[in-house]
């Protein structure tokens, strides 16, 4: 009882308390190289390519509850495929939820690093943990259960046991790498549209292309258009951290 009332406290504490760290330009180099060997070598992002996927299925979901649309289910595989499966009336809240799965990383590392920059990495670590307790209900698959639980965690562990500043850097370092994930992501997507057309029925944009009949050229310049600008944003924010 007292465990969960100290979870509690702290997550409350997060929305309430502000903290800011300096970020010296030898910390930031370091924690840029930390989001790059996390989100470009094979090796690393074959583990946190999963949480990126992750992320993008919960655009997907997030955007269909914001329409009023019903989530049946979301799937992960160790492949980073993923599929969410929702319902409801009318042709824009289906449109809405599939645009949202590609820009997602690269909104929610905007925001991560927005909040850094405010002083509120607490507040970002406790919608964090909130949001990935509630997604735990959406999953229906091993590996996405998996992936969910771990993300889940080690949310509930830093809001319970790490410093401010810990949180701080922690919220840096995800912000970053998620944006760097989302870039990467984009351009895996731009060769399955020029190189790799055999698996276009797995595309976002060829999706919606089919069931909206707005050309897939029309999303997919909307995908750039989304994480290009909130990459330049991410970009102008740490620019800042240098200049204070």
């Amino acid at each position: 009882m007292n465990l969960a009332q100290n979870w509690w406290e702290a997550v409350v504490r997060g929305f309430t308390d502000t903290h800011t760290t300096a970020v010296p330009l030898p910390a930031l180099l370091g924690i840029l190289a930390c989001a790059v060997v996390l989100s470009i070598p094979r090796a690393t992002w074959r583990w946190f390519g999963l949480y990126v996927t992750f992320v993008h299925e919960l655009g997907h979901a997030y955007a269909a509850l914001m329409t009023g649309r019903f989530v049946h289910g979301l799937r992960i595989g160790l492949d980073h495929s993923g599929r969410l499966v929702s319902s409801g009336r009318g042709a824009f809240g289906a449109a809405w939820s599939g645009f949202w799965g590609y820009p997602a990383p690269a909104v929610v590392g905007l925001c991560l690093i927005a909040a850094f920059a405010a002083g509120r990495s607490g507040a970002a670590m406790s919608v964090g943990a909130l949001t990935l307790l509630v997604s735990l209900i959406f999953l229906r698959n091993l590996t996405g259960i998996l992936v969910a639980v771990l993300s889940a965690a080690i949310a509930q562990l830093l809001i319970l046991f790490a410093t401010p500043t810990a949180v701080n850097y922690v919220v840096l370092v995800l912000g970053v790498a998620l944006s760097v994930g989302g870039v990467r992501d984009l351009f895996k997507l731009a060769g399955v549209h020029t190189r790799r057309r055999d698996r276009l029925p797995a595309s976002d944009a060829f999706i919606l292309g089919r069931t909206t009949g707005v050309p897939a050229f029309v999303w997919l310049t909307g995908f750039v258009m989304v994480i290009t600008g909130c990459a330049v944003a991410s970009a102008w924010l740490l620019w800042g951290m240098l200049t204070v």
